[in-house]
């Protein structure tokens, strides 16, 4: 039996002790056909030189400045020849048969160009990971969720999402996908620098006819929050201005018109929500996404003739036909399951 070529590539910007805790882990892995790539974002500490002289069999790849997660993927990926791509966060804890269940899916189905295996959470591996859980998925609003987290929810994992389901988008933290597909659809964003991408880039490779899915046979651990922190006013502004700009660039042209005003409106009441928390740092994160976006509109517009329009995924099972926002905060739904999809929400 052949075994297509895959390639796991981690991202990474300093931080060495994430390398010492979780590389030993990845070259543990059983699939035959593998090469281990380091993608290092111009790391200021000791990461790269740690890396050559513990990691012997690792291929370096080392960008000239810090291009982030987006833009240095980018760059990386174009030095890495392989079938499949792994895009791992450099804190992911993997077991060594994670890669065979879902290249085995993704094999059996070309239409499938990315997948994500289940994410728990590695402090605490009963509890499903913010990060990806088990699976992502969008309201039609343009807010993300997954299948064992809603917010700020965190279901604990009981096997109740073990079946392969077809998703929205894709976890950046654990990413599998086509090399062939990757390319077709022209990379991630590099203007996004950090989150959302992986969601824009699942959203347009749907788009194009794609399926995207959550392999659950396979487990991987995520830390997160090892770059950006989960509290950081940076992430609340990257998350606020690149939701825009990804809704802007793939939102059918007949709902743009009341869309985006909308979106505008809602995103307002979380900046005012963050003030009543005594969240003000949070809160003026929100106002700047929103003065880049404005004040650069006409940027973000243009992006839209680069993307292909075979299908429309927001008319999916993958998508969440309710405001996810009134379910959870106002019906006190907090789990996936406690949500009902215009359809069901599998294809095998």
């Amino acid at each position: 039996m052949s075994h297509p070529k895959v390639a796991v590539v981690i991202i990474h910007w300093n931080n060495r002790h994430l390398l010492e805790t979780f590389l030993p882990g990845v070259f543990k892995s059983t699939w035959p056909n593998l090469d281990i790539y380091l993608a290092d974002n111009a790391s200021t500490d000791d990461s790269v030189a740690y890396a050559r002289a513990h990691f012997p069999g690792l291929k370096i790849i080392q960008l000239e400045k810090n291009l982030g997660y987006a833009g240095g993927y980018n760059e990386a990926l174009k030095q890495v020849n392989a079938d499949y791509f792994i895009l791992l966060n450099n804190d992911v804890q993997v077991e060594p048969n994670w890669i065979e269940p879902v290249i085995a899916s993704m094999e059996a189905d070309s239409r499938i160009a990315a997948a994500q295996p289940k994410l728990l959470q590695f402090k605490y591996p009963e509890y499903f990971e913010y990060a990806g859980a088990a699976g992502g998925y969008m309201d039609h609003l343009g807010y993300v969720f997954c299948k064992g987290r809603v917010f700020e929810t965190q279901e604990e994992d009981h096997g109740q999402y073990n079946q392969q389901d077809d998703i929205f988008w894709a976890s950046g933290a654990c990413l599998f996908i086509r090399k062939n597909a990757f390319e077709e659809a022209g990379g991630f964003d590099a203007d996004y620098f950090a989150h959302m991408e992986e969601v824009d880039l699942c959203w347009r490779l749907q788009l194009m006819g794609y399926r995207i899915v959550a392999q659950p046979a396979s487990v991987v651990y995520h830390l997160g929050g090892s770059t950006l922190k989960k509290a950081s006013p940076q992430k609340t502004y990257l998350n606020f201005r690149n939701s825009l700009i990804m809704l802007l660039k793939n939102m059918p042209a007949s709902k743009l018109w009341w869309f985006i005003p909308w979106r505008s409106f809602l995103d307002l009441l979380s900046s005012i929500f963050f003030l009543l928390n005594e969240e003000p740092r949070h809160s003026w994160a929100i106002h700047r996404a929103h003065a880049d976006f404005f004040f650069n509109f006409g940027k973000w517009w243009k992006k839209r003739k680069d993307v292909k329009r075979l299908t429309n995924p927001m008319d999916s099972a993958v998508c969440y036909r309710g405001s996810i926002v009134w379910a959870h905060f106002v019906l006190r739904k907090k789990h996936f399951s406690q949500l009902h999809f215009h359809e069901k929400s599998v294809r095998k």
